[in-house]
């Protein structure tokens, strides 16, 4: 897919489509929510900017497609009180539609719907690939393992079907690696299927090397490519849903990990490396690219529910606390707030963009130069 364009032409391409899909979704989230809960949305654009395009629909609600592909917004009617805004800005307002006019649990909902449309497109997708390409199967079953290797030592042969870690069991290898990746050191119990026997060794991973400063746990252990089995369309759905919650689950221990210092925060990668990544799936074919979509679509959800003054997650921390106290936070600390949520977004973005351009192509193309 793609693979026709020049690589910087589908690079873009890729990001464009895979952005424009996520940031869709999220906003469509905000939109039905507030039409369910009779609030009326003055605007709903796809990007930032001047507007390439735009119509209005028969509920007076401008649909725009602007030309900065980087994001995208739904204005809702009088989602700031009219008391907040100057007087030569303030319109007037549809009774019974306006956002600040509704109890605190209709707002929670309309801005809590973007998170969970973007939880509920990554199942989607993964549901269809379930059902359209199959699942693995048979992946957890050891193909090599490394001479010298923890797993090595622990008796761990080719051919043993690793069935659960300590107690929990696993279906793919990528769930082995999450569990082992934390817990350099620090032993683990190793149900195994060996011919048709059970069998239980326990295997203290190894330091991979390179991360001696956030270690990261390893056995040595290389999984087989396993078969594909398509799921009937039920078994697909709740396939879907279960890889939903562990990649959910897996991206939040991932943030931990950074925060306690048991990760590299370099993993972490911002809209250049998506924009490089998006790429190189498009060339594999449409599997990928959707399968990358949904696991941006999981970080696009997780990333929003933090409780950061501006995102999602800080309008439900005021709404929370307007709903215990029984009237708004002041407008005072709300501003102050955002202040702190704006430069807190702001050192982010930097950071992932310096991780993006020191670790990915660009800052290869850097090295290429210096060194020549």
């Amino acid at each position: 897919m793609f693979e026709f364009l020049p690589e910087t032409l589908r690079t873009i391409l890729a990001f464009v489509v895979v952005l424009g899909v996520l940031v869709f979704f999220h906003e469509l989230g905000h939109y039905l929510a507030a039409r369910w809960r009779r609030v009326h949305v003055d605007v709903f654009s796809i990007g930032f900017g001047r507007a390439l395009t735009s119509w209005r629909d028969r509920r007076g609600t401008e649909w725009r497609i602007a030309w900065i592909p980087l994001g995208g917004y739904v204005k809702l009617h009088g989602h700031i009180a009219p008391e907040e805004l100057p007087e030569d800005q303030r319109t007037p307002e549809r009774p019974g539609e306006t956002f600040h006019d509704k109890p605190v649990r209709d707002r929670a909902i309309i801005v809590a719907a973007g998170p969970i449309a973007n939880f509920i497109l990554a199942a989607v997708i993964f549901a269809l690939l379930a059902g359209i390409f199959g699942v693995p199967r048979g992946v957890t079953t050891v193909q090599a393992v490394g001479p010298g290797s923890p797993a090595e030592q622990a008796g761990i042969q080719p051919g043993d079907v690793v069935v659960s870690l300590d107690g929990r069991g696993v279906s793919r290898f990528d769930q082995i690696q999450r569990h082992v990746q934390p817990r350099a050191g620090q032993p683990i119990e190793v149900a195994l299927e060996r011919e048709g026997r059970a069998v239980t060794l326990t295997v203290i991973p190894a330091i991979r090397p390179g991360s001696e400063a956030a270690p990261v746990g390893i056995l040595g252990i290389q999984g087989g490519a396993g078969e594909l089995e398509r799921l009937d369309p039920f078994s697909a759905v709740a396939a879907g849903v279960v890889q939903t919650y562990e990649m959910s689950a897996a991206t939040l221990a991932a943030i931990w990990e950074m925060l306690t210092g048991r990760r590299s925060a370099e993993d972490l990668g911002g809209p250049i490396r998506i924009a490089e990544v998006s790429g190189q799936a498009a060339t594999l074919g449409i599997a990928p690219l959707l399968n990358l979509m949904a696991l941006l679509s999981i970080s696009l959800a997780l990333l929003n529910l933090f409780p950061i003054p501006m995102l999602d997650g800080g309008h439900l921390v005021f709404y929370a606390a307007e709903a215990v106290r029984g009237r708004p936070v002041s407008l005072r600390i709300q501003e102050y707030a955002y202040r702190v949520g704006f430069a807190l977004l702001i050192a982010l973005f930097v950071f992932v963009t310096w991780n993006d351009i020191a670790r990915g192509g660009i800052g290869q193309w850097v090295s290429g130069l210096l060194g020549g």
